[in-house]
């Protein structure tokens, strides 16, 4: 299984970045696609999941109304709309696959892909 994250970048606070995460070598019909990110010298936190139908989105509270979550089943494909970038929004971010919200909002994916810089200038 392999995780493809792309789209980090440098942004102006207030700006917007899109990110998205491939998924190749098995078919995730029943898990959870999610973000997660780290920002310098704190722990890995949980950003925001999709149910792979599509139906349940799950943001953490600081990027509620922000971020956006959202899938292509076709591609196999996880996207992260930004919006309102702040510079506390400055860390790599990591895709995962994990069998739960419970599961991602823990950090127990089971699968984790390469992180994404995103750097937010103020």
């Amino acid at each position: 299984v392999q995780l493809q994250a792309s789209g980090g970048g440098l942004v102006q606070a207030g700006g917007s970045l899109g990110l998205s995460c491939a998924a190749s070598g098995r078919t995730f019909s029943t898990y959870y696609m999610g973000w997660f990110r780290q920002a310098p010298g704190k722990e890995r936190e949980f950003v925001a999941a999709i149910s792979w139908s599509g139906g349940t989105a799950t943001y953490t509270d600081s990027v509620k109304g922000r971020f956006t979550i959202s899938k292509d089943n076709a591609k196999n494909t996880v996207y992260l709309q930004m919006n309102s970038l702040n510079v506390e929004d400055t860390a790599v971010y990591y895709c995962g696959v994990g069998s739960s919200t419970f599961d991602m909002i823990g950090l127990k994916a089971s699968y984790w892909g390469q992180g994404t810089l995103v750097t937010v200038s103020s």
